[in-house]
């Protein structure tokens, strides 16, 4: 998700490893509230409209291939015999996909589909701010082929200490945690 909003987050966060203390904004503590109380409250109605026929909560997932580690708010098993993550966010739902919900998304589902043994070929966001609204993301292999790709990319930064490009998008500097120690 970092690297999205800026691929220097990598750089700060894994190569000179500065924390972004993104606990201390108050929208991400809100959001990280609402997760924990989501995973208490009963959402079967969303569940039950999805083929869900089988949950796990607040799952935990991994992959030494992949290099990769995730907390998936939840995994749906559906009726098609095909796996599902569900995702909630603290957000208004805003009449599109932000690039950056979407590859996460893919990502979870391969973390899903190594760890359950299970195609995935969409995911569900949760929209709180926006009375639960749901939305579908249908996932192909070109979207997860083009994260693999990414993920070269995030180790490249990583294991060859590179300081990349900054996000061609200036408008996020100003809410970067790193803004004072980046050079633009």
């Amino acid at each position: 998700m970092e690297y999205l909003f800026c691929p220097r987050f990598v750089y700060f966060m894994h190569v000179l490893k500065v924390g972004q203390h993104e606990h201390r904004r108050s929208l991400v503590n809100k959001g990280r509230d609402i997760h924990v109380m989501k995973l208490v409250q009963n959402k079967e109605h969303l569940r039950a409209r999805v083929g869900t026929i089988e949950k796990h909560q607040d799952v935990y997932l991994s992959s030494q291939a992949l290099k990769l580690v995730g907390r998936v708010d939840e995994v749906l098993i559906l009726e098609d015999s095909t796996a599902a993550p569900l995702d909630y966010k603290y957000a208004f739902w805003q009449e599109r996909l932000y690039k950056t919900i979407k590859t996460q998304q893919v990502l979870y589902a391969l973390l899903i589909e190594e760890n359950f043994q299970l195609p995935v070929n969409r995911a569900f966001v949760v929209y709180i701010r926006s009375k639960n609204h749901l939305e579908t993301i249908p996932i192909d292999q070109q979207m997860k082929d083009k994260s693999l790709k990414m993920l070269e990319t995030i180790f490249g930064i990583i294991n060859q200490a590179k300081y990349p490009k900054a996000t061609a998008t200036k408008a996020k500097c100003a809410d970067c945690t790193y803004r004072n120690l980046c050079v633009s």
